[in-house]
């Protein structure tokens, strides 16, 4: 069973934000939990504006990245844009292939096989570089950690701009420059921009250094809109205000190839970050995930209508595609975990099967976390090494667990919530107790059970239009400010609630003598059960908009359910 947990905040602060502001205690408690404490930040916060965006010229290496680019333009060098396979990476190829190619013909781009090439920087990539007469490269959400491959481009006479987000190394690669705010002495005030974030930078300084105004970049905010909705990075600050400038831009349906994707879905328009999540990314990371990635830039560059309804069409099959294969991996590796001695004990879960698809590896574990909220690995083969992909629980550093085991491993790579790593067949079973050890040392009883962070408590006569004016001013949702989880007590079933397709939860409720509330629980099915027999319940759930036959209604999102004591 699940736990509920208050976010803590300072009351006083609140108190302040409410005498200041004049709106319901709750936004000022919401507000006071996202750090916010003044008038003015208030303000920034409900309005965002494109003005309180921060000079590109801040961020260490942008004056000589500008000026290495301005000088391919002038000498008609010819200029490769290189970037990763996921969803951040293709969008911050088509932004900047599409930003330079009106200023620069002798252009053009590269993103690598997953399986052939991996991830990152690659050296055949460098050699086709090579034999191209490619004379500056530029990557974007990589490069940071190509030591090799950017010395081998160096050595061949390849200057190399290299726009990452990633953590840096203690030695930084050799490159013309380096934009990357992580770097330790880099001054620039936000830290936490998508790849294709650090790609619009370099953008809007090139158009900045020109002495062209904003509006010319301003098109290209719907690609880092998906980007930073897609790598799940902080939705505070500057990622804040590019998202909400971005959405806009996407809902006015100019790129022809998202259109036609957003058309297909379904989703009804104006879309937000929860519609490119599980909408969009999930199309554009199909392509790097079963074939050629390319495909993906070719969709968002597309400028006719064919084009756009081919290239969907190619992405909705690799989808579907994916989806039946992570579904398989992911029952597979559940029964597995399953059959292994004491296996609710475990505080890990290690497993291996050669025959799993090592592009959709990390949704499986995804999902393997989500049920047994349990650190997972999982692994498959490739070129006769082990490859695995790991996700951690809320609180857990997993890639400070795979430095423990470092010497298992022939390499790993990402942050405290996602890895990746390789490693020599003969190390598996070593490295299953030795993780297995680790995380048994370090992992407390009460963080194998999984927990709901909720905002605030509330009564449902609170919930109105005029309320709902406010809450949505909330977003864009993401990390540093997640999409607020109410709780209400003693409610009570209207007699309307019913199970839907014999999983899904149709919730229908009062508290005292509310208005009767709606609401969906997905995969919450087996709650129906105790509801037909509890006098009243506690539900945990986000607010939203429910659009139906042209009309909208206010609904609850139901994360949880529990019988009121």
């Amino acid at each position: 069973m699940k736990q509920w947990q208050a976010i803590p905040y300072d009351k006083v602060t609140a108190k302040h934000l409410q005498n200041v502001l004049q709106i319901h205690p709750i936004f000022c408690q919401l507000l006071a939990q996202r750090g916010i404490s003044t008038y003015e930040e208030a303000r920034q916060f409900f309005r965002p504006s494109l003005s309180n965006l921060h000079d590109p010229f801040l961020m260490k290496g942008m004056e000589q990245a500008v000026a290495r680019v301005l000088q391919a333009i002038e000498r008609q060098e010819n200029i490769l844009i290189y970037g990763d396979y996921d969803a951040d990476g293709v969008t911050a190829v088509a932004l900047l292939y599409s930003f330079l190619l009106p200023l620069h013909k002798k252009l053009n781009y590269y993103i690598p096989d997953r399986y052939k090439e991996g991830y990152g920087v690659s050296y055949p990539a460098i050699e086709w570089a090579q034999q191209q007469n490619i004379d500056l490269i530029i990557t974007v959400d990589c490069g940071i950690t190509a030591h090799g491959p950017l010395k081998m481009a160096q050595y061949n006479g390849i200057d190399c701009i290299v726009c990452d987000h990633h953590l840096p190394k203690e030695e930084l690669p050799a490159a013309f420059a380096i934009l990357d705010p992580k770097q330790a002495d880099c001054a620039y005030p936000y830290k936490e921009l998508s790849g294709c974030g650090i790609a619009f930078k370099l953008a809007q300084a090139i158009n900045q250094r020109r002495s062209r105004s904003f509006e010319h970049c301003e098109d290209l905010l719907d690609l880092v809109a998906i980007s930073t909705a897609a790598d799940i990075v902080e939705m505070r600050g500057e990622n804040r205000i590019l998202t909400y400038f971005g959405l806009k831009q996407l809902n006015q349906g100019k790129r022809l190839g998202l259109n036609r994707l957003i058309e297909n879905s379904g989703r009804a328009r104006p879309l937000g970050v929860s519609d490119v999540v599980f909408g969009i990314a999930p199309l554009l990371n199909a392509a790097g995930r079963l074939a050629d990635a390319k495909q993906a830039v070719q969709l968002l560059l597309a400028q006719s209508k064919n084009t756009a309804a081919d290239l969907s069409r190619v992405l909705e099959l690799r989808n579907k595609m994916r989806k039946e294969y992570d579904q398989r991996i992911a029952k597979e590796a559940n029964e597995l975990f399953q059959k292994e001695e004491n296996w609710q004990d475990k505080s890990s879960i290690v497993l291996y099967q050669k025959h799993w698809h090592k592009g959709v590896i990390g949704i499986a574990a995804s999902r393997l976390v989500d049920k047994f909220h349990r650190p997972t690995f999982i692994l498959t083969e490739s070129e006769g090494q082990i490859v695995g992909s790991a996700r951690s629980i809320k609180g857990f550093d997993i890639h400070k667990a795979l430095e423990h085991c470092s010497d298992l491993l022939l390499n790993f790579g990402g942050h405290q919530y996602a890895a990746g790593l390789k490693l020599r067949k003969e190390n598996l079973y070593l490295f299953q107790d030795r993780m297995e050890a680790y995380l048994s040392m370090h992992l407390e009883k009460a963080d194998k059970i999984p927990t709901i962070d909720y905002s605030a408590e509330l009564d449902l006569k609170v919930i109105t239009p005029a309320f709902w004016d406010i809450l949505k001013q909330f977003a864009p949702f993401g990390p540093g400010n997640r999409n607020p989880i109410f709780v209400s007590r003693e409610l009570k079933d209207s007699a309307y609630s019913k199970v839907l397709k014999g999983k899904h939860l149709r919730l229908s409720v009062r508290q005292n003598d509310s208005q009767v509330m709606s609401g969906i629980g997905f995969g919450l099915a087996k709650k129906y059960e105790f509801m037909k027999d509890a006098m009243k319940i506690n539900v945990c759930y986000n607010l939203q908009i429910n659009r139906w036959k042209g009309k909208n209604y206010m609904q609850m999102t139901v994360k949880d359910i529990k019988p009121f004591t």
